[in-house]
C-alpha cells in the first residue's frame, strides 16, 4: 500500500523545483540576464572593431565613362579601376587608449551582467519564501475551516434538538464563511506572486521543495559588482580622455594605389592599350590650433570621472551600512522567532483549554472562535518568521557580494 502510494505521489514530487535549482536555471535563462549577455556581446565586438584599427585597410574600386562627344584630348570611353593599401603609422596612442576603454567598457557590462544576477537571486529567493509564507498561512486557515466545520455540524446537530439557540449557530457559519472567503484570498495571492516568480524563473512552477539558505559563517565582504562597474566606467573616462591628447600629435598615414585605365573610341591622342599607375602617399599632419576645444573635451571626461568617483565613493557607504543592517535582521529575525514560538504554544494551550470548556458549556462560542483565530494566527506567525530567517541569510550574501545560489540547499 505504501509503495502504491509513493507511485502516485512520485510525478508531483519530480515536477516540486528546490530553490537552488530555481537559482541555477534563472541564471542563464532569465530574458534580462539574456539581453545583458547581448550587450557583453556588443561592447565584445566594439573591443575587436578598435583593435582591427592596427591593421592595414585595402580598397578597391573602379569607374566607367561614357561621352557621346569626344574631343581631340578626351576619348569617348574611360575604363578606370585601383587597388589601395593604407596604414596608419602613427596616431599619438589615439587607437590604444581607445582598445584600453572599450576594454574598461567590456568589463563594466560583464560586472553589470554578474550585477543583475545577483540581485535577480535575492528577489527570487524573496519571492520563494513570501510564497512558503503565504502558503503556511493557507495550511493555517485550511486547519481552521476543518476545526469550524465539524464545530458548525456539532452545534447544528444541538440546534435540532432544541438545545442551543439560532445566534449560536450564525455566528459559527459567519466564522466559517468568513473563512472560506480569507483561503480563496490566500489562493489568489499565492497564484498572482507565482505567476510574477515564473517570468523571473524563465519558465512555470508550480511546487517548491523544502530548500534552506546555509548559516553565514567567516564571510569576507567583497565590494559588490555594481561599484566594480562603475570603477570600470571610470577608468573608461579617463583612457578616453587621455585619447585627445593625440589630436595635438602628429598623425602619420602611408598608402599605396595601384590604378589601372583603359580607353575606347580613342583619336590620335588616346589608345585603347592598358595603362597603369602605382602611386605611393605619405601624409603627416599635425594640429597647431583648435581655440582650446580639444582641451576643454578633456577637462569635461574628467569632470564626468571625478562625478562618478563621488558616486561610487557613496555606494561603498551603502554597501557597508547595509551589510550591518543584514547581521542586525538576523538577529532581530531569531529574537522574533523565539516571540514567535512562545506565542504559538501559548495559543495552542490556551485553545486546547477553552476548546474542552466550549464542549461542556462553560464558555460561549465568542472565546472559542477567538482562541481558534488567535492559534491560527500564532502557527502562521511562526512559519513566516522562520521563512523571513532564510531571507536575513540570503540578504547578508547578496550585500557581501556572494552568489547566493552557493549558499542554497
Amino acid at each position: 500500500m505504501k509503495k502504491r502510494v509513493f507511485l502516485l505521489l512520485l510525478p508531483a514530487l519530480l515536477s516540486a523545483d528546490t530553490l537552488k535549482s530555481l537559482l541555477d536555471y534563472a541564471t542563464i535563462n532569465n530574458t534580462m540576464v539574456a539581453s545583458k549577455h547581448l550587450t557583453q556581446k556588443a561592447k565584445n565586438l566594439e573591443l575587436e572593431s578598435t583593435k582591427s584599427a592596427y591593421y592595414p585597410t585595402i580598397d578597391i574600386g573602379g569607374s566607367y565613362t561614357n561621352r557621346n562627344q569626344k574631343t581631340a584630348s578626351t576619348p569617348g570611353d574611360i575604363y578606370t579601376g585601383y587597388a589601395s593599401v593604407s596604414i596608419d603609422l602613427y596616431d599619438g596612442g589615439k587607437k590604444s587608449h581607445l582598445i584600453n576603454q572599450n576594454k574598461a567598457l567590456l568589463n563594466s557590462a560583464v560586472l553589470d551582467t554578474k550585477s543583475y544576477q545577483k540581485e535577480l537571486q535575492l528577489s527570487i529567493v524573496q519571492d520563494f519564501y513570501a510564497i512558503k509564507s503565504l502558503e503556511a498561512s493557507l495550511d493555517a486557515l485550511k486547519e481552521k475551516q476543518v476545526q469550524l466545520q465539524a464545530e458548525l455540524s456539532r452545534i447544528k446537530k444541538f440546534y435540532e434538538v432544541g438545545t442551543t439557540t439560532q445566534d449560536e449557530v450564525d455566528k459559527l457559519q459567519a466564522a466559517y464563511s468568513n473563512n472560506i472567503y480569507a483561503i480563496d484570498t490566500n489562493k489568489y495571492q499565492i497564484l498572482s506572486l507565482k505567476k510574477l516568480f515564473s517570468i523571473k524563473i524563465g519558465k512555470n512552477v508550480s511546487d517548491f521543495e523544502k530548500s534552506h539558505i546555509l548559516v553565514p559563517r567567516n564571510i569576507q565582504k567583497e565590494l559588490n559588482d555594481t561599484i566594480r562597474a562603475m570603477k570600470q566606467n571610470a577608468d573608461a573616462l579617463l583612457h578616453l580622455s587621455k585619447s585627445t591628447n593625440s589630436a595635438y600629435k602628429p598623425q602619420v598615414t602611408l598608402s599605396d594605389t595601384y590604378s589601372m585605365y583603359n580607353y575606347e573610341r580613342e583619336d590620335a591622342t588616346h589608345y585603347s592599350e592598358m595603362n597603369n599607375q602605382n602611386k605611393l602617399y605619405l601624409s603627416v599632419s599635425m594640429r597647431l590650433y583648435d581655440n582650446g576645444s580639444t582641451q576643454k573635451q578633456k577637462e569635461s571626461l574628467l569632470v564626468q570621472k571625478k562625478s562618478l568617483e563621488k558616486q561610487i565613493e557613496q555606494q561603498e557607504q551603502i554597501q557597508n551600512i547595509n551589510i550591518e543592517l543584514a547581521l542586525s535582521k538576523i538577529e532581530t529575525t531569531k529574537a522574533q522567532i523565539r516571540s514567535a514560538k512562545s506565542s504559538l504554544d501559548s495559543a495552542t494551550g490556551a485553545y486546547e483549554t477553552i476548546s474542552e470548556k466550549y464542549r461542556v458549556g462553560t464558555i460561549d462560542n465568542v472565546a472559542y472562535l477567538d482562541a481558534l483565530s488567535v492559534k491560527t494566527d500564532a502557527k502562521a506567525q511562526y512559519k513566516t518568521a522562520l521563512n523571513n530567517l532564510e531571507v536575513a541569510y540570503a540578504s547578508y550574501y547578496y550585500y557581501t557580494n556572494k552568489n547566493i545560489q552557493e549558499f542554497t540547499k
